[in-house]
């Protein structure tokens, strides 16, 4: 084998359905016999079920979910605080400011990450880890 006898990649050729009985596509064109999927435009919605009442119809709904009411907190971590001068206060303003912070909603500041300065944090939720993390440099935590 050398560079003079490669061949590229193999190409399939398409599937000419519809085009006389000899090409093994021909008459019903793969579509089988009647039917409305054998149909032009044939689409039927995913849970159809050929007019019998659906599953999803035929279940009882039950429960209530508070998926809707949970908090969604913007995340920080304590290595994203570094970039701040030593004796900052920092707020969920600040953050939004510098860029930290993206969408609208309470911040919760995680210790992923050290720091070597002390700031004062003013966030609405602290980690344990972080807050021991902010005490241990001289820094202190107030929750909103």
């Amino acid at each position: 084998m050398n560079l003079s006898n490669l061949r590229g990649p193999a190409k399939k050729k398409r599937k000419r359905i519809g085009r006389g009985e000899s090409s093994g596509q021909g008459k019903t064109a793969g579509k089988g016999h009647k039917g409305q999927r054998s149909r032009s435009g044939a689409s039927i919605s995913p849970g159809f079920e050929g007019g019998q009442m659906p599953l999803q119809r035929r279940l009882p709904k039950r429960g209530f979910s508070n998926a809707p009411f949970k908090v969604r907190y913007n995340i920080v971590h304590l290595k994203d605080l570094s970039g701040f001068e030593p004796g900052t206060v920092i707020t969920p303003d600040l953050l939004r400011e510098k860029g930290f912070v993206k969408k609208q909603g309470p911040v919760k500041l995680l210790s992923d990450g050290e720091i070597s300065a002390a700031y004062t944090v003013k966030l609405h939720r602290v980690s344990a880890a972080a807050r021991s993390k902010i005490e241990a440099c001289g820094g202190a935590v107030e929750e909103q």
